[in-house]
């Protein structure tokens, strides 16, 4: 039997301003080479940072799933909101989260993904991305690849 692709989804948002002009990146990487496999990254308008980080998460899950809806998806994200609420650990309080967090849960099975937080200077590709489409926003454009 051949085992499930794999992926590491790393994603990121910003706002600045809490809420500010806000924008997300995530990235979707070969965990075995480290090569880039997709990349995502828009400007959302005003936004909550929490949001932006939910929006950075739901564009990596559907970028990995239009790679390969079985694969199993490793998410690694600075924002410990996102992670542990994701992962069931924290309740979602606000109800701004709770359509994103369902719409994440519903684009893979949750057997199919594992959450794991990780410092802010290990997330440098998509705090780029999310930076890069805060830019683009600001000069009244979307971000492009």
């Amino acid at each position: 039997m051949q085992s499930p692709v794999r992926f590491v989804v790393e994603a990121d948002g910003g706002s600045r301003g809490n809420p500010g002009p806000a924008g997300y990146g995530a990235v979707v990487l070969d965990p075995v080479t480290g090569e880039t496999l997709a990349e995502r990254a828009e400007f959302i308008g005003v936004a909550t940072n929490n949001v932006a980080e939910y929006k950075g998460l739901i564009a990596g899950l559907k970028a990995a799933r239009e790679l390969s809806a079985d694969a199993q998806v490793q998410v690694r994200m600075d924002s410990k909101l996102v992670v542990e609420q994701m992962s069931g650990r924290w309740k979602i309080k606000h109800p701004d989260m709770r359509p994103l967090a369902a719409e994440a849960a519903k684009i893979l099975p949750a057997s199919q993904v594992s959450y794991e937080w990780i410092p802010r200077e290990r997330n440098k590709h998509a705090d780029r991305l999310a930076n890069e489409a805060m830019d683009a926003g600001k000069r009244g454009r979307q971000w492009e690849p």
